[in-house]
């Protein structure tokens, strides 16, 4: 037995490719045909409702073509776009990098998608908490990578342990109907959490195990009483019915009695919709496969120019735009102009240039930033957008 994973020596390698790639590589070689190209990656269309994306996955990109004698041009990590914008080019001889096409495709659409979800629900979400809560709908080995993704995006914590020695982040979390259920004893469990978890985490219980969701509110907040942080509501599907109520129930019952402070957590199923309905009278929540499985942001790549006789020479299959082109935007917002890489006199002086080299010649020339700075440059942007229709 083993675990059907690739490790990181099989993707620098490009032993994880599609099959088609190594045979160009091997026609290429056999026929002596070396010729430089310019390869654009870019999303022609996002998903029905969707104005923006998010572009994520730099970082790992860059880890798979540094040292390769590639060139690389980018948007930064967390850069907002729109449909047909250049997000990456990579230019070299097509043999020398092709292989590594799968591979990028699949880290900067599994990003970009994750990344964008999030996004979206952190813009509707206003001022309250979002916590992910999605490793369980993903493998394993995605974890560090699906909580950066998640992170970056706009959720404001992680629960994944490993994301604390790959990410630098903090898990958060409260507790699952397990421990309640051993324990046979809402209160007892309650209690146990609180004697033996360490001060610095938030006392929030989970209050939908055995009874009503108010009645066991009241429990938790009585048991606790003001070393009760909140309580987390995972109601499931076939006992949920009007969710609203269910919370003004619980706020009511809290306030009654003299809990006012106590903050009110929901998950379970949580998406777009219910987000939108909820924001006004829920304080967090918790968001788990609605993130972790997003509709796709279809990423794909295309050769555009070749390099032949001296100059760079616009080409492209039916259906894409030839030449290698730059995005220029003036904030706030995305006012954005697309042009001619090689042409930057055409945009207006006052637009910035996105994509920006990264990678010259196999040699980083741009440093990555960190995670924490990728996110806070999201959240600028989303703060220049308008809501998610």
């Amino acid at each position: 037995m083993r675990f059907y994973v690739a490790s990181e020596e099989d993707l620098l390698s490009g032993v994880v490719t599609d099959i088609y790639f190594k045979r160009t590589v091997d026609i290429l070689r056999a026929r002596n045909i070396r010729k430089k190209v310019r390869m654009e990656f870019h999303s022609m269309s996002l998903p029905e409702g969707y104005e923006w994306a998010v572009f994520t996955g730099l970082e790992e990109a860059l880890k798979l073509l540094e040292g390769k004698p590639v060139t690389v041009y980018s948007m930064d990590e967390g850069t907002l776009f729109k449909p047909g914008e250049p997000l990456m080019i990579i230019e070299g001889f097509l043999d020398d990098f092709i292989t590594y096409e799968t591979a990028l495709l699949g880290i900067l659409r599994h990003y970009s998608s994750i990344s964008t979800k999030a996004a979206r629900l952190k813009k509707l979400a206003m001022n309250k908490t979002l916590l992910f809560f999605g490793l369980r709908a993903v493998h394993p080995v995605l974890a560090p990578m699906v909580d950066r993704a998640a992170f970056i995006g706009g959720m404001d914590a992680v629960s994944g342990v490993a994301s604390e020695k790959y990410l630098g982040l903090t898990p958060s979390g409260t507790m699952p109907h397990a421990l309640i259920v051993v324990f046979g004893d809402q209160r007892e469990a309650w209690k146990a959490f609180d004697e033996i978890v360490e001060d610095s985490v938030p006392r929030i219980m989970l209050v939908d195990t055995f009874y009503d969701e108010r009645t066991e509110a009241l429990m938790a907040a009585e048991t606790l009483k003001e070393r009760l942080h909140g309580v987390r509501l995972d109601t499931p599907g076939s006992r949920r019915g009007n969710m609203r109520r269910i919370v003004e129930e619980v706020r009511w019952t809290l306030d009654l009695h003299g809990f006012k402070n106590a903050k009110i957590v929901v998950s379970g199923g949580i998406d777009e919709e219910e987000l939108v309905k909820l924001r006004d009278i829920v304080d967090a929540f918790g968001i788990g496969t609605s993130v972790s499985f997003p509709p796709s942001i279809d990423i794909s790549a295309d050769v555009v120019e070749v390099y032949e006789n001296g100059v760079w020479k616009p080409i492209a299959k039916r259906g894409k735009l030839p030449g290698a082109k730059q995005v220029y935007r003036k904030r706030p917002g995305l006012n954005d102009i697309v042009r001619l890489l090689d042409s930057p006199g055409d945009a207006p002086p006052d637009y910035e240039q996105l994509l920006k080299p990264y990678i010259i010649d196999g040699k980083l020339v741009r440093k990555p930033p960190t995670v924490l700075e990728i996110r806070k440059y999201v959240l600028e942007q989303l703060k220049e957008v308008p809501d998610p229709s």
